[in-house]
């Protein structure tokens, strides 16, 4: 049986694949999702001028006694009315090469909750 070396780097290989297809613009920008051993985080950006409008992390938030699913779930939400506050209400979902499940769900199930469409 052949054991994985480096689980990040099939996970860039699939990034590499979705970013293929998705892509921002300035009107529907990308909701990207970066998941570290420790902390979550989540990006608004427009491809097409590379700018980031809106960044959150639980990392920034600061959240503590909540476990790492929960956390996700308020940067969701954090992510979302910072979006909202710019005036935008629809995004495309990068889930960054993660299996869609777990604290990305969480993440996403956040945003959508607090008004963010895709």
């Amino acid at each position: 049986m052949i054991k994985k070396l480096n689980k990040n780097a099939d996970r860039q290989v699939r990034h590499a694949r979705v970013r293929k297809k998705v892509f921002g613009t300035s009107v529907k920008p990308r909701l990207c999702v970066y998941r570290s051993t420790n902390y979550i985080y989540a990006q608004v950006i427009d491809d097409i001028n590379g700018k980031t409008l809106c960044a959150s992390s639980s990392l920034a938030l600061k959240i503590e006694g909540k476990s790492k699913t929960e956390a996700a779930k308020v940067v969701g939400a954090d992510i979302a009315a910072k979006a909202l506050k710019l005036g935008l209400s629809e995004v495309v979902f990068d889930r960054g090469g993660y299996i869609y499940t777990g604290r990305v769900a969480a993440l996403a199930d956040g945003a959508r909750e607090a008004g963010l469409k895709f």
